[in-house]
């Protein structure tokens, strides 16, 4: 399988996804520039964290007008498997990928440490490595992490099953306490209607090798190589039996 990195002027993760997808999942990985709409073949794309453009105006605002952008569109139109963390999620909530919209940390200061998530569908693209309500541990670090989506938005997605991690205790309780940016309904990590997008604000890349503190990480990662690598022999197997009839 093939990931493809974004890089925005301001990525700064993009190493760190680079080096999760490469040495930890054993995967190819490609650099994707952000002025550019060839995606080199990739079955997976990364978001990664970082100031996209400085975050000027606000978060994500100018990086959804990227030529890149416009391919990762059209990519997850046809079901490409697309995965935004931290900037990324923010990204991709500006491109209009993903409902809602991200606000300043309800503390309003930047907040970077290990926060607790707990797997409220482990029957997606991004989590099916994950047991239900399996709870993770995987660092922080954003200044404007609040997910906010309205009142009908909420219901929608909370109906359809598309929140995919909630912010928790080491024990799997949902509070306030455990919520480190005032994310409604303790949100951390949604994904889209159709199932192949997910923005989350924790950070899966650094939580993928012992030197980091944590492995947890790997579970997420695992999962979206699970989903690409069964969409593949799905393909294959569809196109084999066409060819036979």
């Amino acid at each position: 399988m093939k990931f493809g990195v974004v890089v925005f002027p301001g990525s700064n993760c993009d190493h760190d996804a680079f080096y999760a997808v490469q040495s930890v999942l054993g995967q190819e990985a490609a650099f994707l520039w952000h002025d550019s709409t060839d995606l080199a073949g990739s079955d997976v794309i990364i978001l990664p964290g970082g100031f996209a453009y400085g975050d000027y105006l606000r978060t994500g605002a100018i990086a959804r007008f990227s030529p890149i952008m416009r391919a990762i569109a059209d990519f997850a139109a046809r079901g490409g498997f697309v995965m935004g963390i931290c900037n990324g999620f923010q990204v991709l909530l500006e491109a209009g990928l993903l409902p809602g919209a991200m606000l300043r940390n309800r503390a309003l200061r930047f907040i970077c440490r290990p926060v607790y998530l707990r797997v409220e569908n482990a029957h997606t693209a991004f989590s099916n490595a994950c047991r239900p309500g399996q709870v993770l541990e995987v660092p922080i670090a954003h200044g404007e992490g609040n997910y906010f989506a309205d009142a009908d938005t909420l219901e929608e997605i909370e109906s359809a099953g598309q929140v995919v991690f909630r912010y928790c205790c080491p024990d799997g309780e949902i509070t306030n306490d455990a919520n480190p940016n005032g994310s409604v309904h303790n949100i951390a990590g949604i994904m889209n209607r159709e199932g192949n997008v997910l923005g989350m604000m924790p950070h899966p890349e650094r939580a993928c090798d012992p030197l980091l503190g944590s492995t947890d990480g790997r579970f997420i990662l695992q999962s979206v190589l699970n989903a690409a690598l069964d969409r593949v022999s799905t393909t294959a197997w569809a196109v084999a039996n066409v060819n036979r009839s």
